[in-house]
C-alpha cells in the first residue's frame, strides 16, 4: 500500500491494524496512505464506546469473550444498533439480533448465498518493498503491540491475506482485481501481468471464475497503446482501469493527466477495445482533499466528470464505470458535505455524475461506490444514504455498482452489512424524491451487489453460483468456519494518533 505521507506526517499517525479498536465496523477514518487521516469524531467515539458496552453486556449472554462476540453475527448487529443510537434509525437491525443467540446467525445464513461482485479490490505485489510502510509495522511492534508478528514483511497486504479477507471472511463471491498507475513505477501495486497471473491462480485453485482482472491503461505514457494491444492479445483483461488524474497520490509533475473525451489521444483506445470486445472501462474520479484547488492546482479538474458526457455519447459501445461515484470529499468528516447537500440538494461531483444520463441521453454510464461508501457508511450513514439516493435517482439502481476498495479496509463484510441494512430516511425520500433502497435481498440491492456487474462482465448468475458454492474456496471457508475461524475485524493503513 503506497503512501505519500512525509516523515513528519507519519508521526501523527498510527498503524490501523493495531491502533484502532477492532469493532465489526470501523469507528474512525482509516487512510490508505494518500492523505492524513482525521481524528476520531465525537460521534465515532460515542459509537465505539457503545459497541464496547454492548460487547461486554451481550457477550456474556452468548457465552463468548468480547473478542469472539465482536467477530460474530450478533456482534455485527450490535455495531449497527450502536450506529442507530448515535445517528438515528438508518440501519435495519433489531435488538434481538444482538441479544438472542441464534437470531443473527439465522439472518446471516439466509443471506450468505447472495451473489456479490466486488468491483474494486487490491493487494500488492510480492516485491513491493517501501520502507515507510514497513517502518510503521516495526514502530507498532516497538511502541504499540510487542506481540505483533511479521513486522518485517508486507504479507498482510499480499495475496494469501487477500484471499482470506475477500473470499473467506466475507460473502463476496466474485472480485475484480485492480491496479493503479504512478509517475514513479516503483510504487505500482501490481503490473498488468501480475493481475492476470493472480486471476489465473485463484480461478485454477478455486475451480471456478472467482477473480476477474483489470488492465491499467495510461494515456500519455510512452508506448501505452502498444501495451493495450499486448494486453488484448496476451492478457485478455475482463475490463480496463484508468486514472484521468494521472498519478492518484500526488499532483503529477510529468503531466500524466488526460481527458476521457480527448479525440486525438484517447479515442484510438476506444476503437481498439471495441474491436476486441472488451468494452468496460473503469475510471477513477473524485476523492480529492478539501483544499484541492490549492493543493492540486491545474490538475484537480481532471478528477471531475466534465469529460464523461461527450465520451459516453460518442462511444455508446463502451460502458464507463466511474469509481468512487466521483465523490469529491476524501478522509473528511461527511458532516460538511451533508450540510451542503441539505442546503443545495447536491453532492459535489457525484450529483454531476448522476445527471449525465439525462443531460446527454446516454445509458452507458455507471457509478461504482467504492471509498465513497466506505468512508461515509459508518462515519455518517445519513450522508451515505444521500449519495446512494442521488445516484439511483439519476442513473437508476441498474447502473450503480458495488465495490469496496478492499483490502485496505480489511474484510469487506462490514461494508456488505452496511448496504444490506441501510435505508434512506423517510424525510429524505419525501424531500428529494429518493426511492427506498428496500430489503437486503430485494431487487434494488441485489442489482447493486451483483446483478449489474454480472451484466457488464457476462456472468450468468445461477450458473456462476452453482460453481462457486461447490468450489475449493467454498470448501476452505466451510472448514475454516467449522474450526471456529473468526473475522479479524482488522483494518490496514493509517489512523490519527491521539495527542499528535
Amino acid at each position: 500500500m503506497p503512501h505519500y505521507l512525509s516523515d513528519e506526517e507519519l508521526k501523527r499517525t498510527a498503524p490501523a491494524e493495531v491502533a484502532s479498536f477492532r469493532a465489526p465496523v470501523p469507528t474512525q477514518i482509516v487512510s490508505n496512505g494518500e492523505f492524513n487521516p482525521i481524528p476520531q469524531t465525537h460521534e465515532q467515539q460515542r459509537v465505539e464506546a457503545r459497541i464496547k458496552e454492548l460487547a461486554k453486556e451481550l457477550g456474556r449472554r452468548h457465552g463468548m469473550s468480547r473478542r469472539r462476540f465482536l467477530a460474530s453475527s450478533a456482534g455485527m448487529a450490535a455495531a449497527f444498533l450502536a450506529l442507530n443510537e448515535v445517528f438515528g434509525r438508518v440501519f435495519d437491525v433489531s435488538p434481538a439480533e444482538a441479544a438472542q443467540p441464534g437470531v443473527a446467525d439465522a439472518r446471516t445464513g439466509a443471506l450468505a448465498g447472495q451473489f456479490i461482485v466486488d468491483a474494486q479490490t487490491h493487494f500488492v505485489r510480492d516485491d513491493f518493498k517501501q520502507e515507510g510502510l514497513l517502518g510503521l509495522a516495526q514502530y507498532a511492534k516497538q511502541h504499540w503491540n510487542p506481540a505483533l508478528a511479521g513486522e518485517n514483511t508486507l504479507a498482510r497486504f499480499k495475496f494469501e491475506n487477500y484471499v482470506k479477507e475477500i473470499f473467506v471472511d466475507s460473502d463476496t463471491k466474485v472480485a475484480i482485481l485492480s491496479g493503479a498507475p504512478f509517475d514513479d513505477p516503483t510504487w505500482d501495486l501490481l503490473t498488468n501481468d501480475q493481475i492476470a497471473a493472480a486471476r489465473a491462480a485463484i480461478n485454477r485453485i478455486a475451480g471456478s471464475r472467482r477473480l476477474l482482472a483489470h488492465a491499467v491503461f495510461t494515456p500519455k505514457k510512452p508506448g501505452w497503446l502498444a501495451e493495450v494491444d499486448r494486453a488484448i492479445a496476451t492478457l485478455k483483461p475482463d475490463s480496463w482501469k484508468g486514472y484521468t488524474i494521472g498519478d492518484p497520490l500526488f499532483p503529477s509533475k510529468q503531466g500524466s493527466y488526460w481527458w476521457l473525451d480527448d479525440e486525438k489521444l484517447v479515442y484510438p483506445f476506444y476503437e481498439k477495445i471495441v474491436r476486441a470486445g472488451i468494452t468496460t472501462v473503469c475510471i477513477h474520479k473524485g476523492i480529492l482533499p478539501a483544499d484541492y484547488e490549492k493543493s492540486w492546482p491545474g490538475v484537480w479538474e481532471y478528477a471531475t466528470v466534465k469529460d464523461l458526457g461527450k465520451a459516453a455519447k460518442d462511444w455508446p459501445q463502451v460502458n464507463f464505470v466511474i469509481y468512487h461515484a466521483a465523490l469529491r470529499p476524501f478522509l473528511e468528516k461527511p458532516d460538511a458535505a451533508l450540510a451542503e447537500f441539505e442546503q443545495t440538494g447536491r453532492v459535489k461531483w457525484a450529483t454531476d455524475l448522476a445527471e449525465i444520463r439525462s443531460k446527454f441521453g446516454v445509458s452507458n454510464v455507471y457509478a461504482e461506490i467504492g471509498t465513497a461508501f466506505a468512508n461515509s457508511a459508518v462515519a455518517n450513514p445519513r450522508f451515505a444514504a444521500a449519495v446512494l439516493g442521488t445516484l439511483i435517482r439519476g442513473l437508476g439502481a441498474d447502473h450503480v455498482v458495488w465495490g469496496t476498495d478492499s483490502l485496505w479496509y480489511g474484510s469487506p463484510q462490514w461494508q456488505i452489512e452496511a448496504l444490506r441494512r441501510l435505508e434512506i430516511p423517510e424525510d429524505m425520500q419525501k424531500k428529494y424524491g429518493f426511492a427506498p433502497l428496500g430489503p437486503a435481498d430485494g431487487v434494488g440491492k441485489s442489482a447493486i451487489f451483483g446483478g449489474n456487474s454480472a451484466r457488464l462482465y457476462g456472468i450468468h448468475v445461477k450458473a456462476a453460483l452453482g460453481g462457486i458454492t461447490t468450489d475449493k474456496i467454498a470448501a476452505i471457508k466451510a472448514e475454516y468456519l467449522a474450526a471456529g475461524g473468526m473475522r479479524s475485524n482488522a483494518r490496514y493503513g493509517y489512523v490519527y494518533r491521539p495527542g499528535a
